[in-house]
């Protein structure tokens, strides 16, 4: 894993990116891109959050494998019902953990993934959706929680933009 690289010219190219045409991907695209440079992933994947507890995936690094327009209840998944109401984090550090919480998780297992770091995007005490980190197990601590919450509040426009579109 090593040392972290600086955030400041990422949340920089981030920041500047919800200038550009093109949104929500524009901004979607660009926290992909920062995040896979300061904390790392092998998967990255970002949902919107409607009304009833579905979740809509609106994008995804690894379309292939987890394609935009999947959609699932938060009922089916506790964890993701933690996050969804009360805007809770949830870090998951290893393989048998990470099966344990999400029942689909053999795509993720096939990329090679074991942990996991799913983070809400929050408006006005409302989560509005969350971007979902895995990468091997292991890879997420305690202390990139506040980094990366820190990056995907810059996503919020694009968040309010696609909840509008729903």
């Amino acid at each position: 894993m090593g040392a972290r690289p600086d955030p400041m010219p990422h949340l920089a190219r981030l920041a500047s990116a919800q200038a550009e045409p093109g949104q929500p991907q524009a901004v979607l695209s660009a926290l992909d891109t920062a995040l896979a440079a300061v904390v790392g992933h092998r998967l990255c994947t970002m949902q919107v959050h409607y009304a009833g507890g579905e979740a809509e995936r609106v994008y995804s690094n690894q379309p292939g494998h987890y394609p935009v327009g999947g959609r699932k209840l938060a009922s089916n998944a506790p964890r993701m019902r933690e996050l969804m109401e009360h805007g809770r984090p949830i870090l998951i550090r290893t393989e048998p953990e990470l099966r344990a919480s999400y029942p689909d998780h053999a795509g993720a297992s096939a990329l090679g993934c074991g942990s996991a770091m799913n983070t809400p995007v929050r408006w006005q005490g409302r989560t509005l959706g969350q971007v979902n980190l895995m990468h091997q197990a292991g890879w997420y601590t305690e202390d990139d929680l506040l980094l990366v919450r820190s990056f995907c509040q810059f996503a919020v426009p694009a968040f309010l933009l696609l909840a509008e579109r729903a």
